[in-house]
């Protein structure tokens, strides 16, 4: 082992992927559209004794497909097999769903076989139980209230937002939710002619932060304007590569495992945005505790957590994590790690 916690050799594993399908409770709607169920890939990796799973969300937002993510896993069959570590397997596929499905069974097999918890395999802080954020879907003034009067009793809402109306929207968040603290999101749905109305009512309504307000690549623009609210890249920020192009428009970057590549990924780049002054969020898609574990080692390094997706779930995992008192606890080693 490694002092960056990644195995040197690694015995010979067989790996099995599937396509796992988990219905949503009710919708999920952002401004790009509107799910019902949460598609996933998961890696399993197994020597006979021991076996080591991770899971993703292929997006299509970045091009993936779900039969494209299996595919690209599938293929990684006969190096996995010839005992490649983690570092061996970042040379090989690009960041991503499918690498990150192996990354992460990687850590769980490898912290298996050490007879260790993944963390301290990573040099990591051993994660707490903290709050996190829970997500209130894109709709109109009066569901978005609704919705934020339901769940006005948890610590952190995550506002979705849509572009043209969102002032109309925070306002009725806010009156749904009146002691919440508030993360607003508008996945790359804000335009420049109505940025400055959007990030004032956002400020009105006491959001401590804007994701994603513009489209990726319109990352320029930011610099012109001038917002009380920090401003945190998720769309414009996938590895740590990514990241200094980013200071000075944005305040924070959100990390999610199924665009770092995995943990090893998201590891780096979350020390990255701690040399360049950037806040953190460790965010997640929809998906079971499986996927938010690993991204849960990330929660003592981050600002704000993000990792809601099984409490949008209809049903999770057996030994799924604990989201008692609205706060988010460790995974235990039946899950993963």
């Amino acid at each position: 082992m490694t002092d960056s916690g990644i195995a040197t050799r690694l015995p010979p594993l067989k790996l099995t992927v599937a396509i796992e399908r988990f219905p949503i409770a009710g919708s999920f709607t952002i401004a790009r559209g509107s799910r019902t169920e949460a598609v996933v890939v998961t890696a399993s990796l197994s020597d006979g004794r021991r076996a080591g799973r991770g899971e993703s969300v292929p997006y299509a937002r970045y091009g993936e497909t779900v039969e494209g993510v299996a595919a690209a896993v599938e293929a990684q069959g006969a190096l996995l097999a010839s005992g490649a570590s983690r570092q061996a397997l970042a040379g090989a596929m690009p960041p991503g769903a499918a690498r990150n499905a192996i990354d992460c069974a990687l850590w769980d097999y490898e912290a298996k076989l050490a007879g260790r918890r993944a963390w301290d395999m990573a040099g990591l802080p051993a994660p707490e139980p903290v709050p996190t954020c829970y997500t209130i879907s894109l709709g109109t003034p009066e569901t978005m209230e609704a919705a934020a009067r339901n769940a006005a009793g948890r610590p952190i809402l995550k506002v979705k937002l849509g572009g043209d109306g969102d002032p109309e929207r925070m306002a009725a968040v806010r009156r749904g939710a009146p002691r919440a603290r508030l993360v607003a999101d508008a996945n790359e749905a804000w335009t420049e002619a109505n940025f400055a109305r959007n990030a004032a009512a956002c400020a009105e309504a006491g959001v401590e932060l804007i994701e994603q307000p513009l489209p990726a690549g319109q990352d320029a623009a930011l610099a012109a304007f001038s917002s009380l609210v920090p401003i945190c890249a998720d769309e414009s920020a996938h590895t740590a590569e990514s990241l200094a192009g980013l200071v000075g428009r944005y305040q924070a970057v959100n990390i999610k495992l199924d665009k770092t590549g995995g943990l090893t990924g998201a590891i780096a780049m979350a020390h990255a945005a701690r040399a360049l002054d950037l806040d953190i969020m460790v965010g997640c898609m929809v998906a079971t505790s499986l996927a938010m574990a690993p991204a849960m080692l990330l929660a003592p390094l981050a600002r704000w957590v993000d990792l809601d997706g099984p409490l949008l779930l209809a049903r999770d995992r057996p030994d799924g994590l604990d989201y008692s008192a609205g706060r988010l606890h460790p995974p235990r080693p039946e899950l993963w790690g």
